[in-house]
């Protein structure tokens, strides 16, 4: 399996409202619950109403469209950040898998990513 590299810088947000999302810039993940709505996007491009923020995360992509039947995908990977001690956040798309870690963490998760079996690749964004 392979991981790519997201080069931006992310954040982690609580807002509220998608008033302000800057829905034209990729990639960012939105996901809105009973009582809160949670935005993933580029460092810089947060909304003005912006609850509650964490800057500072690096992103990896699991490459390739995921078929819903393959089992463990999300869990393997994150078994061998916690073996690491690399806390994460996770965001799963219709074909895919996306992992955060935190900026200084970066290096040990990708070193322990690759201990475990998985290539970690360059990709632009």
């Amino acid at each position: 399996m392979t991981l790519e590299v997201l080069e931006k810088e992310f954040s982690v947000c609580r807002i509220a409202s998608v008033n302000e999302v800057d829905f034209n810039s990729a990639p960012y993940f939105l996901s809105r619950t009973d009582d809160e709505i949670s935005l993933v996007c580029e460092s810089g491009k947060e909304p003005k109403d912006v609850l509650a923020r964490e800057s500072g995360w690096r992103g990896l992509r699991v490459k390739g469209s995921l078929d819903f039947s393959l089992v463990g995908v999300l869990a393997g990977i994150t078994d061998s950040l916690a073996r690491a001690g690399v806390a994460l956040f996770a965001v799963s798309t219709y074909q895919t898998d996306y992992v955060f870690v935190k900026a200084g963490d970066f290096e040990k998760a990708c070193a322990a990513l690759e201990k475990s079996g998985r290539k970690i690749a360059e990709k632009k964004l």
